[in-house]
């Protein structure tokens, strides 16, 4: 069995001393001092105890895959070469036999650990290889037990007072979509209602992408928000210029995202006037703006952008704002959403009067799409928010396994606590070596946590040296996303590993 390897992992553990011979073959990061274990069962048997290093990542077998793949495949921006039938739990293997703790966890998107059993159960069962082999054109063909499999599923964790769904392949595209939703929900309220049909000049105008058929309208987003990579999206995704180049796009505004000070405790009057800065910002942009908003999108942290907080006050503060100027509000929950903040939902920390209007999702969720409030949101007519597969009911499948999961375990309430431990260790850390852990954020926050280092990309390379794979963020931010099956024990190997990264720098 593929897992029988990774479980031999785990008699390393108990090795106190290793020969130098052994050294170079394997390292495991275990000392010998003990390592808290706490009272919770491992979420997954096969994972190894520790991480182990055999070979310089990329090892031969590595360097020689991605040589192999490089002929027929982009690979400047590999990160690693893994070997998933190796890989388990909270750990990835390698085709050299190198096994790290993985806290960047595909970037956010692995919700319950590499080779999760109960998901490898769903992967066989009938009701998937169904879903595969026979993939439907959902909005003409959905199957029997469609509307039942959203239900048990997708519709179970809906946000509060956002009881409606449209599936999609990817984040992207489940933002690329909803703006659709917003643009065409403005222009129906503008005619009346969905009931007024369209002008003969809008139909002939549309088609030389001339208005009144093409809506003058546009989305506005927050300088260092990311949303995707897709047409449409990237003109509100304003992270970085490498995402945007060459690429036509849209006059749409972005108001300044605040830019807090930490700790927060320590700067709460500037923090609060840099959020009624933004705020300002933003109400402006939507009364000026020579293409009227037909909707604010806003990540509840953004993440691309270098994992930049708000405070429940500025979001509850920004959702008055769209109310009162009539256009809707976009929660893109892609990167937050499924646990991670220990909330199911992120925006559940900002205890909204009035929900939003629409959520997007993927990553964790293994599917895609966007939550919305009315039914209003719907298009007046058929085929207007369309495409042949509108998502895919085998990954609507694994999110209903993923949510189960999740409900079993107690994930959303284990992450939480958990966070709360690991951020106490790294102010811990912070203490020791400032300049490493800069402005740490994620109080509070489940296990969505990050700090700064001004090294970063170094800090990132050499956490792979001492067994930790983890991501960054931004210019210089280090951003934790471990899988909601990450405990305390790790945290402590984590810790351990990261002082010696510091140390080392």
């Amino acid at each position: 069995m593929a897992m029988a390897a990774v479980r031999g992992y785990g008699a390393a553990r108990h090795v106190a001393t290793i020969s130098p011979r052994a050294a170079v073959a394997g390292r495991s990061f275990y000392t010998s001092r003990r390592v808290h274990m706490p009272a919770v069962k491992a979420f997954n048997k096969d994972e190894p105890a520790a991480p182990v290093l055999k070979t310089s990542i990329p090892g031969p077998k590595a360097s020689e895959a991605i040589k192999e793949l490089d002929a027929v495949f982009e690979t400047r921006s590999i990160n690693m070469i893994a070997d998933y039938t190796q890989s388990a739990g909270n750990y990835i293997a390698d085709p050299d036999g190198n096994v790290l703790l993985d806290v960047y966890a595909q970037i956010a998107s692995i919700p319950v650990g590499y080779n999760n059993s109960e998901l490898r159960k769903i992967a066989s069962t009938p009701e998937m290889i169904d879903a595969i082999v026979n993939r439907p054109a959902l909005g003409n063909f959905p199957s029997h037990n469609w509307a039942e499999l959203l239900k048990s599923g997708v519709l179970k964790v809906a946000p509060k007072g956002l009881d409606n769904v449209y599936t999609a392949m990817a984040g992207s595209d489940a933002n690329e979509i909803a703006y659709k939703a917003a643009f065409m929900y403005r222009r129906q309220q503008e005619r009346g209602g969905p009931e007024v049909d369209f002008t003969a000049q809008e139909l002939e105008t549309v088609m030389n992408n001339q208005s009144p058929g093409s809506a003058q309208l546009s989305i506005l987003s927050f300088k260092t928000s990311f949303h995707g990579r897709l047409f449409g999206c990237l003109s509100t995704t304003r992270s970085k210029p490498i995402h945007k180049l060459d690429i036509p796009a849209f006059d749409w505004p972005q108001a300044t995202f605040p830019q807090l000070k930490y700790p927060l405790e320590q700067h709460v009057e500037e923090n609060a006037k840099a959020e009624q800065a933004s705020l300002d910002e933003v109400e402006h942009l939507i009364k000026t703006w020579h293409l009227p908003p037909a909707a604010v999108v806003v990540e509840p942290i953004q993440s691309e952008g270098g994992d930049n907080h708000a405070s429940p006050a500025f979001f509850q503060k920004l959702r008055a704002l769209t109310t009162k100027h009539n256009i809707l509000l976009i929660v893109d929950e892609v990167q937050t959403g499924v646990g991670a903040t220990g909330k199911f939902w992120a925006h559940d920390h900002w205890n909204l009067q009035e929900p939003p209007d629409m959520v997007t999702f993927s990553k964790k969720a293994q599917t895609a799409g966007y939550y919305y409030r009315s039914k209003d949101l719907r298009p007046n007519k058929p085929y207007r928010q369309f495409n042949t597969w509108m998502g895919d009911p085998s990954k609507v499948l694994l999110f209903r396994g993923i949510i189960d999961e999740i409900e079993r375990h107690d994930l959303v309430n284990h992450t939480a606590k958990v966070g709360d431990y690991l951020y106490g260790k790294l102010e811990s850390l912070a203490g020791k070596y400032p300049e490493h852990f800069q402005n740490l954020r994620g109080k509070g926050q489940g296990t969505f946590i990050a700090f700064d280092n001004p090294k970063r990309d170094a800090f990132l390379a050499k956490a792979k040296t001492f067994g930790i794979n983890i991501g960054g963020s931004g210019a210089e931010a280090v951003r934790l996303r471990p899988m909601l099956i990450f405990q305390e024990h790790h945290a402590d190997i984590l810790i351990e590993a990261l002082e010696k990264v510091a140390k080392a720098l």
